[in-house]
């Protein structure tokens, strides 16, 4: 069977695109990650998978679900996806979609996790080297994961630095065990 991020896709750029044209990125991504959280939750999700349904109807739970926050073109999304029984891709359609937004607009989501809280003054002069290397915007969160031990782990796209202490005994552990 295809994987389910291949069947996402098209729908993912076919509504990145009409976004794009419509200069409506952000009311897109709002909406598109509204319908995954509500398709997502148990109550919601079996009802969109009940065989008993029609399209229209399970098209129809989720739109009166959300009506208020979508737009007349998004309620379109919804219908297609309905009549072609993709709307449990809701989840990877939106991850897509924004992951396209994020490609359009030079920017990418950085995730630093690091074993002790950092001061401000290291987190700017990071997200700068970040900024530099990647030459994106960047979207910097930060975490404390104490299983670090000490150093930090940054994760960009798909681009992952790990410079914790843990993951230099792993790696050490590795090497010595091969």
């Amino acid at each position: 069977m295809a994987e389910t991020i291949t069947l996402a896709r098209p729908y993912a750029k076919a509504a990145f695109e009409v976004a794009l044209a419509a200069k409506e990125l952000d009311a897109w991504s709002q909406a598109l990650n509204l319908l995954a959280k509500v398709a997502a939750t148990e109550p919601v999700r079996l009802r969109l998978l009940s065989p008993s349904l029609t399209a229209a109807e399970q098209a129809g739970t989720l739109i009166s679900v959300c009506a208020e926050e979508l737009s007349p073109k998004v309620h379109k999304l919804v219908n297609l996806l309905a009549e072609n029984k993709r709307l449990p891709l809701l989840g990877e359609i939106s991850e897509l979609f924004d992951a396209m937004k994020a490609s359009q607009e030079m920017s990418v989501d950085v995730e630093l996790s690091t074993a002790f809280e950092l001061k401000q003054d290291v987190v700017n002069k990071l997200t700068q080297a970040l900024k530099a290397r990647l030459n994106r915007e960047i979207k910097l969160q930060t975490r404390v994961d104490r299983h670090l031990i000490g150093g930090a782990v940054i994760r960009a796209g798909d681009t992952v630095i790990d410079s914790s202490v843990r993951g230099k005994l792993t790696k050490l552990a590795e090497a010595m065990n091969s």
